[in-house]
């Protein structure tokens, strides 16, 4: 195959005007369903049978206590419902106990690892009630808890951030369900399967034989799955199976649907704040380091020619498969259409980049907003020291408690990645679950828990993780990978609604503008680089130098 130039400017172009469009409306209308003081009739019925009263705000505890009992309790559904499968008929068997505990982190958490083959392992009513369902809910927990940050930095000397409930009914109502219904008619009409049977039994008189044919509500968990950036496939090959991804369309529409919600968000936290400028320097900074990752990705790809084969997606090319593998790295999708453990050592040092970066460009439904606000409040930290005065962020003081919760939420996922990495390293009898050899080898792993604590859910295919070691450790790396941080973020969120407005003075940083947004594009990739290189070095860098 031959990587076209072309051929990449013109999807790029056409995806770029699509979000262009969508970014102020989409923005402006979602500012509106979490500052309206109206409840939908669904949404009613919902506080009615949760025993919520709407007009309650919480403090920040009581809204992560809210967060975690939802997300506990949603596990432990996830995972009963899976052992108990074999009691539904035509549903298949019981699923396996580690796979089932696997799985149902992953879903809740918003990874979608997958470590199992979806349509033998799991019956319709499990993927459409159960998985489907959880694309809905853990996406909408992730706006959810970016809005409570807006509301804290808005917010002056209050405990109060909103009520988690309401947030959740209308992210899924309002936001997430709309969406999800248009982009699923828009898949039936380019050839996605949407059906109830699971498979069908047809000759094949060409080859003489008998097929079964998998079918399922395919069309409607794809939209879901990439609208919330989830990423978890109705097929064991994902985006590259030709019932969840027939043509060139359905391809672009899929990248568009990616990174729609998480590129428009900037702009509903410009607007809930009041200064649209604020949202406008976020995205700015999003978009930079989605284009130079774009970039490298397709230079990495294309500086190979002859390794490109095996695994990439042969009706689109190398370069809508770059434009994908891009999009679902720096979301937290994880869906793929082109076998991240087929590319070139470079190309896959750069997916795993794009996960190490935090997810911020733009990141992942809500995550990848909060993880960016995150860094901007550690930017203008930085930038406070360097004028001899005390930071200042939307005319909050960020004080010694604010940079403790900052550093620890950048901390995390890297603690989580290279701890378990080393620890799996350290297994021969673990290791014989990634059967590469040398620096690939240690790719695999290190790609594995840099997916699972940054909830993305791709995977160098290589590696075996259905054993109870793999799934244990990368359950609790995506389960700590989500919760440890939003736990942070709320805390932040609390903090910051706690104290009274400072006016801005003559030596107030600016938090917008090109000077600004130089400054925290900087520090997000510095503090990746530092923080990744030696595990990079040891794994991509020298398998791609070795070549």
């Amino acid at each position: 195959m031959i990587f076209s130039l072309a051929s990449l400017f013109t999807q790029l172009a056409i995806l770029l005007v699509l979000l262009a469009l969508a970014h102020k409306p989409l923005g402006l209308y979602m500012a509106r369903v979490f500052e309206s003081n109206k409840n939908l009739a669904p949404e009613r019925f919902f506080y009615r049978m949760a025993g919520v009263d709407p007009a309650a705000d919480q403090k920040w505890s009581t809204y992560l206590r809210s967060v975690l009992a939802f997300s506990i309790v949603g596990i432990l559904f996830v995972f009963l419902l899976q052992r108990l499968q074999g009691l539904l008929p035509g549903q298949g068997t019981a699923v396996d106990p580690w796979v089932a505990m696997n799985t149902a982190i992953s879903f809740v958490t918003n990874t979608n690892w997958q470590t199992y083959v979806p349509e033998t392992t799991l019956g319709i009513l499990v993927q459409m009630l159960l998985l489907a369902v959880q694309n809905f809910l853990s996406a909408a927990v992730g706006i959810a808890v970016a809005v409570a940050l807006i509301r804290g930095i808005k917010r002056t000397k209050t405990d109060q951030l909103g009520n988690f409930w309401v947030d959740l009914a209308r992210a899924c109502f309002r936001i997430l369900l709309p969406l999800a219904v248009i982009a699923a008619v828009v898949f039936v009409v380019t050839g996605v399967v949407q059906n109830f049977t699971m498979s069908t039994e047809v000759n094949n008189a060409a080859l003489g034989v008998q097929q079964n044919i998998p079918g399922g509500p395919v069309a409607s968990q794809e939209a879901i799955k990439l609208l919330g950036t989830n990423g978890g496939g109705y097929f064991n090959a994902n985006s590259a199976h030709p019932f969840e991804n027939p043509n060139a369309y359905s391809n672009l529409f899929s990248i568009l649907l990616i990174l729609v919600i998480p590129f428009s968000l900037p702009y509903t936290y410009g607007r809930m704040v009041g200064q649209q400028r604020q949202g406008y320097t976020i995205l700015s900074v999003m978009a930079g380091l989605w284009a130079a990752s774009t970039a490298l990705m397709a230079w990495a790809m294309a500086a190979s020619p002859t390794a490109l084969g095996e695994g990439y997606e042969q009706r689109f090319g190398p370069a809508a498969s770059s434009l994908f593998a891009t999009a679902t790295t720096v979301t937290s999708t994880g869906a793929v259409d082109v076998a991240h453990d087929s590319l070139t050592p470079l190309a896959g040092g750069m997916a795993m980049l794009n996960m190490m970066l935090g997810e911020v460009a733009p990141g992942g439904v809500g995550s990848g907003l909060y993880g960016m606000l995150v860094l901007a409040i550690i930017s203008v930290f930085i930038a406070g020291l360097m004028v001899g005065r005390t930071p200042e962020f939307m005319g909050k003081k960020i004080t010694a408690k604010q940079m403790k919760l900052a550093a620890l939420y950048i901390l995390v996922t890297p603690t989580l990645v290279l701890v378990m990495t080393g620890i799996t390293m350290l297994l021969p009898e673990q290791l014989s679950n990634a059967p590469a050899s040398g620096s690939h080898q240690f790719s695999e792993v290190l790609y594995a828990f840099t997916s699972a604590a940054n909830n993305n859910g791709s995977a160098f295919g290589g590696i075996t993780s259905s054993g109870p070691y793999f799934a244990t450790m990368l359950g609790i790396a995506m389960f700590l990978g989500r919760f440890v941080p939003i736990i942070l973020v709320l805390a932040l969120a609390g903090s910051l609604a706690g104290q009274r407005h400072v006016p801005e003075s003559s030596g107030t940083v600016p938090t917008h503008g090109p000077l600004f947004g130089s400054l925290l594009l900087v520090i997000s990739v510095v503090l990746t680089a530092l923080t990744y290189f030696p595990a990079l070095a040891l794994g991509p860098l020298a398998e791609g130098l070795s070549r």
